[in-house]
């Protein structure tokens, strides 16, 4: 099993087709799989083999895409990079998984020089534009050099395909090695019980079993599923994050269209929107208020949007409840972790109303998602615990991190860190992250819960809150807010509406209203900064 195939199998079933768009231009299928092969074999060329690692450190572009592929395809592991890291955070992970090559942009190439000082292994730096420096490699004179045509290498099920690094909320990030298993088994399982499932047919397709005893899409079955093929999917989101490569490798499954944007904006993504007619969108919970709120938003016609999923945040209930409002769909909240290879449960579009406020029920063809007590005993639907994870998406372990594996990998499950309950229908909520907690007096406080009373205020845009220390409680809640409008309203407002929603525990002690919030790649409110604010 290689999930570079993926490719292959595209081409296979749909035929040479417009696949990918990019700053006005049409790059097809074919195309873009030819490249990948010239990737490849000029990787092999370089002295790149099974096993070794490979760096990517770029915004949405093809050659993003096409490195994924060739990577893969050569059985090489890929190291998907945050252009925006710092030098020591680049080196770091420079380091810790040995890159050997690197495919980057001139964009970043004093960031990775000097990074690249303390990264001995790295030896092969590629950069994307026409004319680079003399002590570097030309991405297009390398592939204009390869073979169009590549042996795919033989991977098994453990081999690793990909290495993401989380966020690292505390101390430096960690390595998420994810194999080609992992990968295969969850976005071929999602394909079948979500996008099959939610539009009723997917009786009517039929499923071979493949040499190794896994279920395979057919050619007979993605025509069943030919609803697909009108899908143009806008992607946004950061294809280095593990977010936006299941949006990718889903796509070639489905033989659906993709709008590539290279950085979020918010009137960007409306322009492309209407010109492409986009009927697919993802995104995190801050790109839907910026859609919501921008001065502009009526000038332009959304209309084509069928379907719209959030994840990696949890979704506000009055910000979901606008969007229904004002577009008339429903936003379909997700839920997952590079751990656990992104997506493990939703509410399922298509087939009945989200539950507001729910991630909706696991996909049980790609996890098993349970509820832990403190004991790692299973709770019963309406008593919150630890949300734990088992099956073929779980990760393979930290890269270089033994005992940090073993801390959240106990008896076959991943414990996520986060807490939650399912209801009688077997819906599951997110309360919390574990690790967030705000313990006032001996009294539990989810910062998830102030934040969606915030967010009712018809002034505030965002809010953040955090438990800072207090001598008499231990901790106490601080919020802070980003207002729609400055000077819309005071912090003395603010305190006032929430003593009239919250019971005076919960309430904050304070709020300091911000021009903007620090967020993730993937626009997830970063409280350890806020932390730092204190």
């Amino acid at each position: 099993m290689n999930i570079g195939r993926l490719a292959e199998d595209n081409i296979r079933r749909f035929g040479e087709y417009e696949f990918v768009n990019f700053e006005g231009r049409w790059h097809t299928n074919v195309e873009m799989n030819r490249i990948a092969n010239r990737l490849g074999n000029a990787l092999k060329s370089l002295g790149v083999k099974k096993g070794d690692r490979v760096g990517v450190q770029l915004l949405n572009c093809p050659q993003l895409i096409q490195t994924f592929f060739a990577v893969f395809k050569i059985g090489a592991i890929l190291v998907p990079v945050n252009p925006s890291l710092r030098i020591h955070e680049l080196a770091y992970i420079y380091q810790d998984s040995g890159v050997a090559a690197l495919v980057s942009s001139a964009d970043y190439i004093d960031n990775i020089r000097a990074a690249r000082r303390e990264a001995t292994e790295l030896k092969h730096l590629i950069l994307i534009e026409k004319a680079v420096p003399k002590d570097v490699l030309s991405y297009d004179e390398i592939i204009q050099r390869g073979s169009d045509e590549l042996v795919i290498e033989e991977t098994d099920n453990d081999d690793t395909a990909v290495v993401i690094y989380t966020a690292g909320t505390t101390g430096n990030p960690k390595g998420v090695m994810l194999t080609h298993y992992n990968w295969y088994t969850h976005v071929t399982g999602y394909y079948d019980l979500v996008l099959l499932d939610a539009w009723g047919v997917g009786a009517k397709g039929k499923i071979q079993k493949r040499d190794d005893g896994q279920d395979k899409i057919t050619a007979e079955k993605a025509e069943v599923f030919g609803v697909t093929r009108n899908r143009v999917s806008l992607i946004t989101l950061p294809l280095f994050h593990g977010y936006g490569v299941f949006a990718l490798s889903l796509e070639f499954l489905t033989g659906g269209k993709l709008v590539l944007i290279g950085r979020w904006d918010t009137e960007e993504a409306m322009k492309r929107i209407e010109q492409f007619k986009i009927t697919e969108f993802r995104g995190v919970p801050t790109m839907y208020i910026q859609l919501l709120n921008h001065p502009a938003a009526s000038e332009y016609d959304l209309s084509s949007l069928k379907t719209c999923i959030c994840g990696s945040a949890p979704m506000p209930l009055e910000v979901a409840r606008n969007w229904r409002e004002k577009y008339g769909m429903d936003i379909w909240e997700g839920y997952g972790l590079s751990e656990a290879t992104t997506v493990n449960c939703g509410n399922i579009a298509g087939r009945r109303p989200p539950k507001y406020g729910s991630i909706g029920k696991c996909y049980q063809k790609c996890n098993t998602i349970k509820i832990f007590d403190e004991k790692e005993c299973e709770l019963p639907s309406g008593q919150a615990g630890e949300i734990v994870i088992k099956g073929p998406g779980v990760m393979k372990g930290y890269w270089n991190k033994p005992v940090e594996t073993a801390e959240v990998l106990r008896n076959g499950w991943l414990h996520t860190g986060d807490i939650g309950y399912a209801d009688e229908d077997g819906y599951l909520y997110i309360t919390d992250r574990k690790k967030d907690l705000i313990i006032r007096g001996g009294e539990n406080i989810y910062p998830k819960e102030i934040e969606n009373v915030l967010h009712r205020h018809p002034q505030v845009l965002e809010a953040g809150v955090i438990g800072i220390p207090d001598p008499v409680y231990g901790e106490v809640v601080k919020a802070f807010v980003v207002l729609k409008t400055a000077l819309a309203a005071t912090e003395e407002q603010l305190m006032n509406f929430c003593k009239e929603n919250l019971p005076t525990y919960k309430r904050p002690k304070s709020i300091q209203l911000m021009d903007s919030l620090p967020k993730s790649a993937v626009g997830k409110i970063l409280r350890r900064e806020l932390r730092k604010i204190g």
